[in-house]
């Protein structure tokens, strides 16, 4: 999992906002993604993956625009889950 929280301005980061979009569909396309969004307040974002590392993941942040434009920090969190729904069965083994 990855958490970002957002170092500009919203008015900054809104420029940004459609290729980052287009980072994130590509992520869904190429399957590393499994959910993101905005947290609650807007002050960053969550995208939920299922790289094998904290290496690969870092990776791919340097794709992300909000990452080349220095809008964002990024957190990289590492978890090993051990309960989940069944349709997250065959993303990660539970």
């Amino acid at each position: 999992m990855q958490s970002t929280t957002f170092k500009k301005p919203l008015s900054e980061v809104n420029a940004h906002i459609p290729a980052h979009r287009a980072f994130l569909g590509e992520g869904y396309k190429n399957n590393p993604f499994i959910a993101s969004g905005p947290k609650v307040p807007r002050t960053g974002g969550v995208i939920i993956s299922h790289l094998p590392s904290g290496a690969d993941v870092e990776a791919l942040i340097k794709q992300d625009p909000f990452y080349q434009h220095d809008v964002a920090d990024y957190e990289i969190i590492e978890f090993s889950p051990n309960k989940c729904h069944p349709d997250f069965e065959k993303f990660i083994s539970c």
